[in-house]
C-alpha cells in the first residue's frame, strides 16, 4: 500500500506540473511597440539597442513592432538597428505608420512582417552623397536584407538607384516610391493596418497586453538639438554670447549664455551622431588661440588660426555641409550686427546696462577714492595699446588702464580723457 501511495502522489504531481506547462504555454504574451521616428542618428540606434535588449531577457514577449515614420538619417545607424532587429530570436514585425523614406526602408525591411498604414509611403532611399561607390555599397545592403526576409530584392535597389527600372513599376532615372496599396499589391507589405490587435491577428500573434515605449531622453534631446534650425540658435547664442562676454568686463552673462549655446551646439551633434570629438577639439583649440591673439598686442598667426580652427570645428559638427554653412554664416552675421551696436554704443544702451555693472561709488555719494584720478579729466594723451575697449594710454610721461567710451581705439592714437568714475579712467579719440 505505501508503494502504490507513493507512485499515485508522484503521478498526480506529474499531472498538476504537465498542466502548469500547458496553461503557461497557452498564455498570450506581452507585445511592445518601439517607435522609431524622426531623424534616424545615434541616440536612435542606441534607443532601440536598449530596448530589444532588454526585451531579450525577458521571458513572455510575444512580439515587437516597430513603428516607423521617418524621412531617414544616417545610413550606418540604419544598418545597426537592422542588425538589431535581425538579431533577435522575438517576432518582429515593422509598422509603416505614415512614412519610411531613405534609411527608413532598411529598417522597415528588417523586419519578418511588414504592415502599413494605408496612406503610408516608402521609397527614395538614395545615399547623400550619391557616388558609384556608395550606392552599390547601400544597394548591396538592401538586397542582402531583401533576400534574407524573402523579399523583392530588385524592388528595394529601385529604391536607391535611379539606373534601375521595373517594367509596369518604375522607368529608369527615377527612384522607386510606393503607396501603401501599391506596396501590398507588389508584396512588399503584408498587410495594411494601424490597430496593432488586427495586425497581430494576421500574423497569428495573441497578446495579453500591447505596451506602446516611450522614446528616451537621449532620442528626444539629440533630435531637437541636431535639428539645423535649433542648431544656428545655439551657434548664434554662443557667438554673440562670447562677444557679449569680450566687450564687458569681468565673466558674467555672456560667458554663461556662450557656454550654453555651444555646449548644447556640439553636445547634441555629438549625441546624435553627426560630429565627433574631433570637432569639438578643434573648437577649443580655435578659441584657446583667439584668447591669445587677445592678450598679445596686434594681429598675427594666432589670430588667423583660431578663426580656421573655430570656422572648422563648427563646420564638422553638423552632419550636412550646406546645412553648416548656412548655420554659421547666419551665426557670423548675426554675431557681427551685434559687435557693431557694442563698439558704438555699448556703455550708452539702455539694454546693454542692464547686464553691465554700473554701480558707481563716487564723491556725490560720500564715497572718496584714497587716490582720485578726477583732475586727469580733459587731459590729453595717446594710446600705449589698444583699446577693445580696454587698454592702456599714457599722459604727461604716466601710464593708466583705460575704456574707450565707443569701443575700439587703435595703439598710438590720440586720445582725451572725457570722464573718471572711481578707477575707471574713460576715453575717446581726438
Amino acid at each position: 500500500m505505501k508503494k502504490i501511495r507513493f507512485l499515485a502522489f508522484f503521478i498526480i504531481l506529474f499531472v498538476v506540473f504537465i498542466s502548469s506547462e500547458s496553461v503557461m504555454a497557452q498564455s498570450p504574451g506581452k507585445v511592445y511597440v518601439v517607435p522609431i521616428k524622426g531623424e534616424i542618428n545615434r541616440a536612435t540606434h542606441n534607443y532601440v539597442r536598449d530596448v530589444v535588449n532588454d526585451l531579450n531577457n525577458e521571458s513572455n514577449v510575444e512580439a515587437i513592432i516597430f513603428e516607423i515614420d521617418t524621412y531617414g538619417g544616417l545610413v550606418e545607424e540604419a544598418i545597426k538597428i537592422k542588425d538589431v532587429i535581425i538579431g533577435t530570436n522575438i517576432p518582429t514585425i515593422t509598422l509603416v505608420n505614415n512614412k519610411a523614406a531613405s534609411a527608413g526602408v532598411l529598417v522597415t525591411i528588417a523586419g519578418e512582417h511588414i504592415a502599413m498604414a494605408e496612406n503610408a509611403v516608402i521609397g527614395s532611399a538614395e545615399t547623400i552623397p550619391n557616388t558609384e561607390k556608395i550606392i552599390s555599397m547601400w544597394r548591396g545592403v538592401l538586397r542582402d536584407t531583401a533576400q534574407y526576409r524573402g523579399r523583392d530584392a530588385l524592388l528595394l535597389e529601385s529604391m536607391a538607384d535611379s539606373d534601375i527600372s521595373i517594367e509596369g513599376v518604375v522607368e529608369a532615372g527615377k527612384l522607386l516610391n510606393l503607396t501603401a496599396q501599391e506596396s501590398y499589391d507588389l508584396g512588399l507589405a503584408d498587410i495594411l493596418s494601424t490597430d496593432y490587435n488586427v495586425i497581430l491577428e494576421h500574423f497569428g500573434y495573441e497578446a495579453s497586453q500591447v505596451e506602446v515605449m516611450e522614446e528616451g531622453l537621449q532620442v528626444k534631446l539629440s533630435k531637437y538639438i541636431s535639428n539645423p534650425y535649433i542648431s544656428t540658435l545655439l551657434l548664434t547664442l554662443g557667438f554673440v554670447g562670447l562677444v557679449l562676454e569680450i566687450l564687458t568686463p569681468g565673466f558674467g552673462l555672456g560667458g554663461t549664455i556662450s557656454l550654453m549655446g555651444f555646449g548644447l551646439y556640439f553636445g547634441g551633434n555629438i549625441l546624435a551622431g553627426n560630429s565627433n570629438w574631433t570637432s569639438l577639439i578643434l573648437f577649443v583649440v580655435g578659441l584657446g588661440l583667439l584668447v591669445i591673439e587677445g592678450i598679445v598686442p596686434g594681429f598675427g598667426l594666432p589670430g588667423i588660426g583660431g578663426i580656421i580652427f573655430v570656422l572648422a570645428g563648427t563646420v564638422l559638427a553638423m552632419q550636412d555641409l550646406t546645412a553648416a554653412v548656412l548655420s554659421l554664416s547666419i551665426a557670423v552675421i548675426v554675431t557681427t550686427l551685434v559687435a557693431i551696436v557694442m563698439v558704438k554704443h555699448g556703455y550708452k544702451s539702455k539694454i546693454l546696462s542692464r547686464i553691465i555693472l554700473s554701480n558707481k561709488l563716487d564723491s556725490a555719494r560720500g564715497y572718496l577714492s584714497t587716490n582720485s584720478m578726477s583732475d586727469l579729466v580733459d587731459k590729453e594723451g595717446s594710446a600705449l595699446s589698444e583699446l577693445r575697449p580696454s587698454g592702456f594710454i599714457v599722459i604727461d610721461g604716466e601710464k593708466y588702464d583705460a575704456l574707450a567710451e565707443t569701443g575700439y581705439i587703435p595703439e598710438n592714437t590720440n586720445v582725451k580723457v572725457v570722464k573718471v568714475e572711481g578707477s575707471k579712467i574713460f576715453v575717446r579719440r581726438i
